[in-house]
């Protein structure tokens, strides 16, 4: 049962890591399809603006963009069966002919720690790319390196670069998270709607779910016109400047603040809205443009590695005691961003937790946004 007490809590939490793991948080929980919670803490830029946060403010998603691009897939395959004969399992060659055809095994750059490699077989053997489908690129065990440094590369080049990519691993042998997955899946969506990706997320998944405060922010056509509404994100000293208003992932700013794996911005409400219509069409309401066995499919496990389980798009709760999303139910699915945000839907408790900050903000350790998650979602586990 929610509490006063429970709320007075996570009001102490926001309060007590503000200013030290983000300048700018919104926790905004539901509870049986209501709002049980909402609460908005600190300043999104405040070294450049006196502005305070609100329910309104926009944050960088990150890697939750993953979950619209996962939900509009599933949208196109339901859709448009023709282009996808296989379903899920149609071969990414199919649509993308190019992603075909023999290629090496090979360690790849750590996003992490420039100069260093990550490497994650020692096979020699090659990958046949044709055989990689849709189902492998959401669920993350494509074989796929999880990042390559598309930012250093030429504009004219990335496309042909990241489609003749080089793997890491044999496909489903691992785990392995990957942006240069989901980017794919974003230019599949182009190449089957014949729109910009933008365009293309907004007609599948925002509009039907009404989703008005969620969308790219690409030169020349921001959807969101000030900057003062938008928590900001790192000082990039690639581009030197601190992140304000644009993109903060490089990979996604080189590709013109629109991709796959990440370039959305939008409030903690929406994205719970999001998380709440996929928590009802799991239990077989007409909630999303996904007909109701693939999106328990979607939430079921599909590939693990240790504890590393995943659906279709969704991360699911993982079984390490250590892990923040333990607290809850062991059906829970959700997904977190670099930036600082994440979203998880608890079916069990029928729970939608958006929790959002701007921790990179104060740089890349990750320790004080792991650590404040693990408080939060204990107390709402606990209620």
């Amino acid at each position: 049962m929610w509490t006063e007490h429970i709320a007075r809590e996570l009001d102490r939490l926001l309060e007590e890591h503000a200013g030290r793991v983000y300048t700018a948080a919104v926790l905004h929980i539901r509870r049986h399809g209501e709002i049980v919670y909402e609460r908005a803490v600190g300043y999104p830029n405040p070294e450049a603006s006196p502005a305070t946060t609100t329910p309104d403010t926009l944050f960088d998603l990150a890697s939750l963009t993953k979950l619209f691009t996962a939900t509009a897939i599933m949208a196109l395959i339901h859709q448009r069966p023709d282009a996808f004969p296989e379903g899920v399992d149609t071969p990414v060659a199919h649509i993308l002919p190019e992603f075909r055809g023999k290629r090496p095994i090979h360690a790849y750059e750590d996003p992490l720690h420039p100069g260093e490699w990550v490497t994650v077989s020692e096979g020699a053997r090659d990958v046949d790319a044709g055989v990689v489908t849709l189902r492998d690129l959401l669920a993350h065990c494509s074989g796929l390196p999880a990042w390559r440094p598309l930012y250093r590369w030429s504009p004219q080049t990335i496309r042909q670069r990241v489609l003749n990519t080089f793997f890491s691993y044999l496909p489903r042998t691992r785990v392995v998270y990957s942006d240069i997955g989901f980017i794919l899946l974003g230019w599949v969506i182009e190449a089957v709607t014949g729109q910009q990706l933008d365009h293309a997320i907004r007609d599948l998944v925002l509009n039907p779910l009404g989703l008005k405060h969620v969308g790219y922010r690409s030169p020349g056509k921001t959807p969101f016109p000030r900057e003062d509404k938008v928590a900001a994100t790192e000082f990039c000293r690639w581009r030197g400047r601190r992140v304000w208003g644009e993109v903060h992932d490089e990979n996604a700013w080189a590709l013109g603040g629109v991709a796959g794996h990440a370039g959305l911005f939008g409030t903690a409400r929406d994205v719970a809205a999001f998380g709440q219509a996929w928590l009802d069409a799991l239990h077989g309401k007409d909630t999303l443009p996904v007909p109701t066995p693939l999106v328990r499919e979607a939430v079921s496990e599909q590939a693990k590695d240790g504890v590393v389980r995943r659906g279709l798009g969704w991360e699911l709760r993982s079984s390490d005691p250590e892990s923040f999303t333990f607290p809850l139910s062991p059906s829970t699915f959700g997904h977190t961003g670099f930036t600082g945000t994440s979203l998880h839907v608890d079916p069990e408790r029928q729970i939608v937790i958006a929790c959002f900050t701007n921790r990179v903000y104060y740089g890349r350790d990750a320790s004080g946004i792991m650590e404040f998650r693990r408080k939060v979602y204990r107390v709402v586990g606990e209620g």
